[in-house]
């Protein structure tokens, strides 16, 4: 995984607006998506482009349409990488505090 493909992806409202519509409902083709922006086909399909290359989205031929997907693989990777560690520290708080409620 490329992390600055993922991040040069990410920082693009524009692309954050698509991979949210992909989130609400995967498996859309390119013309439901230019549809919900102001934007022209050529606009769209090239953030999809660049989204593609980060892995952010996979692509799919369904006969004469190719429907897009939202791929959470690389993001859920930055996030176990700098994040994940943060949540351990108050899980392992709130079981000791259960352990010592129940003690009692």
């Amino acid at each position: 995984m490329d992390d600055d493909r993922v991040f040069k992806a990410l920082a693009d409202p524009t692309r954050r607006l698509l991979l949210d519509r992909l989130f609400e409902r995967d498996g859309r083709t390119l013309t439901e998506l230019e549809s919900e922006l102001e934007m022209s086909r050529f606009g769209v399909a090239k953030h999809l482009r660049v989204l593609e290359k980060a892995a952010l989205v996979v692509t799919r031929r369904s006969g004469r349409e190719k429907l897009h997907f939202l791929n959470p693989v690389p993001i859920r990777l930055i996030h176990d990488r700098w994040i994940d560690k943060y949540r351990e520290g108050p899980a392992a708080l709130l079981a000791d505090l259960k352990n010592e409620l129940e003690a009692e």
